[in-house]
């Protein structure tokens, strides 16, 4: 089990790279000069040279992307606006605060709204998906499968101002969706993202009911399964001994990426309800061209995404003993 996380983390750790060389050379190998972004419009090539000094833009691709790296793993003193601990993705070009700091800011917010929705999707997607196969063909399992299509069929930014319209404008059974500090009062913090949580749970659900009803349905007609039925055992504990176990092979491997997808930023999401996380950090690191904040968020997506793709290998290698030999 250790050799096969171990190679799975080095995997990872290359594919970090190779995406971290091809985002740097995205970002600051285009023709475009990313000085004219930090100048603004009194621009003279006095001050472009400046900064083109300070930010090291005079030197080759390849040395930029060596100090780059360097930051990133021990940090700098080179900066201008004072010392950059590791990991140093440099400072941004709007606020002119450090990249690492602002992605740590924005981290609980993105992490709270994940947390809540993953419970609420997988534990409707998954009851619901599993009551169906359970009572399939019946009335009970048609009801779910049309639901469940037309849910996944829906989008965040319609369901979003949908809900807002309706809970809070209309009713005002909730106030305006907002992140308030866990430890400070759990009960605001609840409060504050549940319309999000719901919101962002009803397409998931849809979409894991769909998943496990198929996958469950699969799995009942598998050999082991059905001779544990000849042998006398009774349904349910076919249903949850053998066929659930092998179902969730599928469920797994899609939620390790949502997850990751997720904790690296729901823009939607977050733009919608005006959260301020990783995915609204994104949108406007996008409008203001602040390309340091945009490298950072990037990377940090792709880390949490790598990140849970392991966890996903050490999931399987725990339900299913054979994949620990690939």
């Amino acid at each position: 089990m250790l050799r096969f996380l171990v190679r799975r983390t080095l995997g990872a750790v290359v594919i970090l790279f190779l995406l971290s060389i091809v985002t740097f050379l995205l970002f600051f190998g285009v023709p475009r000069d990313p000085a004219l972004l930090m100048c603004g419009k009194t621009c003279n090539p006095d001050s472009i040279a400046n900064i083109h000094h300070v930010l090291g833009l005079d030197k080759s691709i390849a040395e930029q992307y060596w100090i780059f790296l360097h930051n990133v793993v021990l940090g700098s003193d080179q900066f201008a606006q004072g010392p950059c601990p590791a990991p140093c993705f440099g400072y941004s070009y709007h606020t002119n605060e450090p990249v690492w700091g602002t992605l740590l800011d924005r981290l609980p917010t993105t992490f709270s709204l994940t947390l809540g929705g993953a419970v609420c999707f997988l534990i409707v997607g998954l009851g619901t998906g599993l009551l169906a196969a359970w009572r399939r063909g019946t009335l009970i399992d048609k009801t779910a499968t049309a639901g469940a299509m037309v849910l996944s069929s829906m989008q965040i930014y319609f369901l979003g101002p949908l809900a807002l319209a309706v809970l809070v404008y209309q009713t005002h059974w909730f106030d305006k969706p907002a992140y308030n500090d866990f430890s400070g009062d759990p009960l605001t913090w609840f409060t504050g993202l549940i319309i999000p949580w719901v919101v962002l749970s009803t397409i998931f659900a849809a979409q894991y009911t769909r998943m496990s009803r198929s996958s469950m349905i699969e799995q009942l007609q598998e050999e082991h399964v059905r001779t544990a039925r000849a042998k006398g055992m009774s349904r349910r504990y076919v249903f949850f001994r053998y066929a659930w176990r092998g179902s969730l092979i599928p469920i797994v491997t899609i939620f390790g990426i949502d997850l990751g997808s997720l904790l690296g930023g729901a823009i939607i999401t977050e733009t919608t309800f005006s959260l301020p996380g990783l995915g609204q950090l994104a949108v406007q690191s996008v409008f203001f061209s602040d390309l340091p904040l945009l490298l950072g968020v990037m990377l940090f997506s792709a880390t949490m995404i790598l990140l849970f793709n392991i966890i996903v290998d050490a999931a399987y290698a725990s339900i299913d003993p054979r994949v620990r030999l690939a």
